[in-house]
């Protein structure tokens, strides 16, 4: 996350993706390890994707007994 920044508003820490909030902490130690976890995560390669992964799909077969919308 290059373009971020942490703000203390009150007691609590606003972390803000450019001038989007997207997370509040008590800590602002708690903040940066979060930050640095969305980093590291945002760097990884995701996992190579195998025939064996099922795709998200609709299965009608047990819909035969519902209602009917009109």
């Amino acid at each position: 996350m290059k373009d971020y920044s942490i703000v203390r508003i009150g007691n609590e820490y606003v972390v803000q993706a450019g001038e989007k909030s997207v997370l509040k902490t008590s800590s602002r130690r708690m903040a940066a390890r979060l930050i640095n976890d969305a980093t590291g995560l945002l760097e990884q390669q995701p996992a190579p994707s195998t025939a064996a992964d099922a795709s998200i799909t609709c299965d009608v077969s047990d819909m035969s007994d519902a209602p009917k919308v009109p």
